[in-house]
């Protein structure tokens, strides 16, 4: 697959991104040169424990969507089997993190129930995510220990040592081509995640790296440096900018789906979606120590196209075998679709924002923007679904706030989603209100003038008026925020949580026929954006597209599309 063209300098300040079909150099004709070697990577990232496969929602650019029946890690076993009896010069198997947390039976074990069908997988290199500390940080290093392939990453440091608690890199040969694997974890997990999370952890900045590489290439002497990130796909561009001597850049944590790699100067960077639904996979051809020509596949992982691995499907049902009556138990239905893939809005999460409202009795509610989740298809609503939905189970706080809080919280929640400075852009999507919010702002503003309209109960709010607010309480926040609306008056927790909230509000409410409209839309685009980063490349590449028009200038190389590009190529997956 050919890389996406894009401008990125909007973006990223004096960031430019490139194109190219494959690497610089071409191939040897007749293909006999001893030099010639080739290697594979398959890149997994972002399974948030989901063992089994489910419905998942795919789209590409042609704004068609699909649900299909996808997923699972009997899936991605035989797609990894598949793609190695294809390219028997060798291929690496590589896990981006976020990969013991984000289901029930995730959360009921602390990660163990992943550990026995993981290492049927055969990987041979992992990175921690930014939820791998879900369960502390003592057992992330038992779950490290237990599984039969490395974790690497350079920047999480044990406090008490001050050692790192992982190897920085794993050096791997593959068909005589010496790979450094160098991994890195997000250093803002600290404030990202809450932070019992993570105590006794230390998570250093990406000034860490540059040395590293330098010792891959000088001490090790690589022949190819693999940079594996869990900072989203926002961060990783400009990460891999700034770094010399990378050849390959795997991101993780945005659930980003690059059908088209992003290439910065000479390098690619890709994303494989989440939930285990797809797999990406590279192969390259070296020539000496220069990469000749490679190539980027995202795969789907539907279930007309990839069946089931027995023995993986066998270990994922014994290892939930105790817990199946807990998941399968009936909490409501649904006659919709319940999905959670909008950076704005979605049908799941207005469920839970109103739930949590209707519970706290309060003028409105406040919901993560969490990215995780697959979707959950018409027909009953389970445990499973619910702890799919929500992987923390948070008590409800309630509390109070002038109106003039609500509008600076909206404003910064703005600035984290939308910053024109990817450094900004912090944590999930927007924030997800209760229905009876109306918000309106346009994405391409300054910052703290995006808002255009804020309503509750068909009302502009007023700055000076006081809300009553909720919103599921964060271990570690101050005793006067909610959600992140700072300084709150007569805050108090009310005993419920947020499971208990949807519970009840789906046994008063019965089936699930509707959830309202979206609450959260931007004036200046479509109410449905699949993706956080991929929009904003398109935007600026056809942004830059109309700049060279207007001046009937030639395209510059080092910032815009390559002119060897076909339409199809300048596009990206997002709609």
């Amino acid at each position: 697959m050919k890389p996406i063209g894009i401008f990125m300098a909007a973006i990223v300040g004096c960031l430019a991104t490139t194109l190219s079909a494959t690497a610089a150099n071409s191939i040897p004709a007749n293909g006999a040169d001893p030099n010639i070697k080739k290697f594979s990577i398959a890149f997994v990232n972002d399974i948030h424990a989901q063992l089994e496969p489910h419905p998942e929602l795919f789209w590409r650019d042609d704004h068609s969507e699909r649900v299909h029946n996808a997923g699972g890690l009997s899936r991605i076993a035989t797609a990894f089997k598949q793609l190695e009896a294809q390219r028997p010069h060798g291929m690496l198997k590589i896990d981006g993190g976020d990969t013991f947390q984000g289901s029930g039976p995730g959360a009921w074990t602390q990660g163990e129930v992943m550990v026995r069908p993981l290492n049927a997988l055969g990987l041979d290199v992992a990175v921690p995510g930014n939820w791998s500390v879900a369960y502390g940080a003592k057992q992330l290093q038992s779950l490290s220990e237990k599984v039969n392939y490395p974790m690497v990453a350079a920047n999480i440091v044990d406090e008490k040592t001050g050692q790192r608690s992982f190897p920085p890199y794993l050096v791997k040969q593959v068909n005589g081509v010496k790979i450094g694997l160098l991994g890195f974890t997000d250093p803002d997990v600290p404030t990202r995640q809450p932070p019992h999370m993570s105590k006794g952890l230390h998570f250093q900045a990406a000034k860490v790296l540059q040395p590293l590489i330098d010792e891959l290439r000088n001490e090790e002497k690589v022949d190819v440096v693999v940079l594996i990130t869990h900072i989203g796909l926002h961060k990783a561009v400009p990460l891999t900018r700034q770094l010399r001597g990378v050849d390959i850049s795997l991101s993780a944590d945005t659930h980003e789906r690059t059908y088209e790699p992003i290439e910065v100067g000479d390098v690619w960077v890709v994303e494989a979606g989440a939930f285990g639904s797809l797999v990406g996979v590279m192969d390259i051809t070296m020539s000496g120590d220069k990469i000749v020509d490679r190539q980027w596949e995202l795969i789907e992982l539907r279930e007309d196209k990839f069946v089931e691995d027995e023995h993986v499907k066998g270990i994922v049902d014994e290892v939930l075998a105790p817990h199946r009556e807990r998941m399968n138990r009936e909490i409501g239905h649904t006659d919709i679709w319940l999905e959670r893939y909008n950076v704005m809005s979605t049908s799941m999460d207005r469920l839970i924002a109103d739930a949590v409202k209707e519970s706290a009795g309060t003028d409105i509610a406040l919901s993560n923007g969490f990215r995780f989740s697959p979707p959950t298809a018409p027909g009953p609503i389970t445990e499973a679904d619910l702890w799919n939905w929500l992987p923390l189970n948070l008590e409800i706080k309630v509390g109070k706030a002038y109106g003039k809080q609500l509008i600076d919280y909206w404003e910064n929640e703005f600035e984290n989603v939308f910053s024109h400075n990817p450094s900004r852009l912090y944590g999930g999507w927007l924030a997800r209100p209760s229905t009876n919010m109306d918000v309106q702002f346009d994405s391409t503003a300054k910052a703290n003038e995006r808002l255009r309209s804020l309503e509750i109960d068909g009302n502009p709010v007023d700055p000076d008026k006081t809300y009553s607010l909720a919103a599921g309480a964060r271990d570690g926040q101050p005793a006067d925020q909610i959600h992140r609306v700072k300084r709150c008056r007569v805050t108090k927790q009310i005993g419920l949580t947020t499971h208990d909230a949807v519970r009840q509000y789906l046994a008063q409410r019965g089936d699930v026929t509707e959830t309202g409209k979206p609450p959260v839309r931007c004036v200046v685009r479509s109410d449905v954006l699949r993706s956080q980063y991929l929009a904003f490349i398109k935007e600026r590449q056809q942004e830059r597209e109309a700049e060279m028009q207007d001046a009937n200038s030639p395209a510059d190389p080092n910032t815009s599309i390559n002119p060897s590009s076909d339409s199809n190529e300048k596009e990206t997956n997002d709609e």
